[in-house]
This record gives structure tokens, C-alpha cells and sequence, in this order.
């Protein structure tokens, strides 16, 4: 799946939008143009999304189309379109504690929790010393602001939810996240025992899927998080990615439903884990 296209797929819907305003107007795209000043290309570029207006463009486009009442609900959505691709540098040109901060009012409200992961252990399953130990190399890579312990607080913090009632959580990890040594040894051991004494939780469905060559259409994918049926997250290298597309949610609750058929669970997923313990030095 492309994890970009819920972010073209608005773009595209607001383009629409623009172009329906200059043909219910009756201009043509060289007359709006000609009345804003600019490049002639520009109503094209923008109209087949390629080039993202700016406010002020919108609100230009409303005045000459005599729509100037639609401007803001148009500015609304270009902020929304916005806000669905977040490079991390952006997100986090203050430090690690505000992006943690700003997920809490989505886990608070959420009720039923998918997260998938490919790498290493979802967060709210995470010991504080994996937390720790990952969001130091996050701050090192990245070259932010040094704000680890007051992000730490707070992803430790929301863990609350897992035993506040009324919510259930279902995880799969990979196998071989059961063997990626973040922080040594002593650090893996405490985060492995820790899995082993969450997956005995009522509310707490935690799935592994066990490593073999024959995956066939559960190959591994992305690491991501499905809140409700209201968004799916996504963390990749550059960027987080907000997916709020109905039918894109879909294909994310089936790829889960796909990997979390091959997945082991209770005794056989807490075995899987003892074998990872074992193989420490």
C-alpha cells in the first residue's frame, strides 16, 4: 500500500475543490491568473496538485471567483492536508517531550487499539529502559534538543491506559523484534520479561508472529497504529504519516487481520519469547 496517498488523495480532493470554484465562476484558467498576477502555469500546477496553494492563494482565488465565503472552510482544509505528513524534523525542532505530549487527548479517546511493528516493541508496551534507550538515539540522530528524561515521563505516563478498563489492545510484533538488541542484554531481559507478564493481561491481546520463509501475503510492512476506526499512524525514516482515508483505514484493519492470522499467542507466544531470552549472553 502507498503510505502516502491518503496526504495526495486530500490534496487532490481540495484541488478539485479550487477548480470547481473557477468553473462555477466562469473563468477560464489564463483569466484567474491574468486577475491575480500570476503565472499563468500556476492555476494548472495547482489545480492538478501538483503545487499546494498557500492561504493567501486561496483566499485570492475565492475573491476573484466571488466565493470569498468559502474561503475558510478551503483554508481549513489545506491546514488538514497539512498536517497528514509531519517530517520529524518539523515535529521535533523543540524536542522529543512535545510529540509525545500531543498524542495524548488520540489515546485517551481511543477504545480499541491495533499497533503492528516490525522493529521494536510498541511504545506502550515498552519497558522505561527501551524508551529510554531509543529516544536517546532518536535525540543523538537527529540532533535535536536533548529533552529525553521529560519524554520519557511522559510516554511512561500514558501506559496508564492499558489498565484503566474499557479499552482492549491487540499487538503483533515480528519475532525477530523479540531478538533486536536496543540497550544490551540486561535492558532486552527486562523488556522480554516484561512482554511475557503484559501478555497475561485480560484487555491485552499480544500476538508474535514466528520468522519462516513460507509468509507468503503476510510479508512484514511498515510499523503502524490503529486508533479505532478513526486514523492509522505511521512512522517512517522521514516522517509520520496521519491516515484519516475511510477505505485506507480499511486496508490497514486487513493487513492487521492478514499478519495477526499467522501470528501465536498465550503459551506459544510466551515460548517464542523465552527461546529470544535464552539466545542472551
Amino acid at each position: 500500500m502507498s503510505t502516502s496517498s491518503s496526504a495526495q488523495q486530500a490534496r487532490q480532493a481540495l484541488a478539485r475543490e479550487l477548480r470547481e470554484l473557477r468553473e462555477e465562476a466562469g473563468l477560464t484558467a489564463v483569466a484567474l491568473a491574468a486577475a491575480a498576477g500570476w503565472d499563468r502555469t500556476k492555476i494548472s500546477q495547482i489545480e492538478h496538485a501538483r503545487r499546494s496553494p498557500s492561504v493567501q492563494d486561496i483566499r485570492t482565488w475565492c475573491q476573484i471567483c466571488d466565493a470569498e465565503q468559502k474561503a475558510a472552510d478551503l483554508v481549513a482544509a489545506l491546514h488538514a492536508v497539512e498536517g497528514m505528513w509531519i517530517e520529524w524534523r518539523r515535529m521535533e525542532r523543540a524536542g522529543l517531550r512535545r510529540p509525545q505530549e500531543a498524542v495524548r487527548p488520540l489515546f485517551e479517546r481511543t477504545r480499541m487499539f491495533r499497533a503492528y511493528s516490525s522493529w521494536v516493541v510498541p511504545g506502550l508496551i515498552q519497558t522505561e529502559a527501551t524508551t529510554r534507550v531509543l529516544l536517546q538515539a532518536v535525540a543523538r540522530r537527529r540532533g535535536i534538543v536533548d529533552d529525553v528524561d521529560a519524554a520519557v515521563a511522559v510516554r511512561m505516563e500514558r501506559q496508564r491506559i492499558l489498565r484503566l478498563g474499557g479499552r482492549t489492545f491487540a499487538f503483533l510484533i515480528e519475532e525477530s523484534v523479540l531478538r533486536t538488541g536496543v540497550g544490551g542484554a540486561a535492558v532486552v531481559a527486562a523488556q522480554l520479561a516484561h512482554l511475557r507478564e503484559i501478555s497475561t493481561l485480560p484487555s491485552i491481546s499480544l500476538g508474535v508472529i514466528p520468522s519462516g520463509p513460507d509468509r507468503d501475503g503476510s510479508r512484514p510492512v511498515e510499523d503502524f497504529w490503529i486508533f479505532d476506526s478513526e486514523q492509522v499512524s505511521v512512522e517512517l525514516v522521514s516522517g509520520y504519516l496521519t491516515i484519516t482515508q475511510p477505505h485506507e483505514i480499511a486496508m490497514y484493519a486487513q493487513v492487521f487481520a492478514t499478519m495477526a492470522e499467522t501470528a501465536v499467542y498465550g503459551p506459544r507466544a510466551r515460548q517464542l519469547i523465552e527461546a529470544a531470552t535464552e539466545t542472551l549472553p
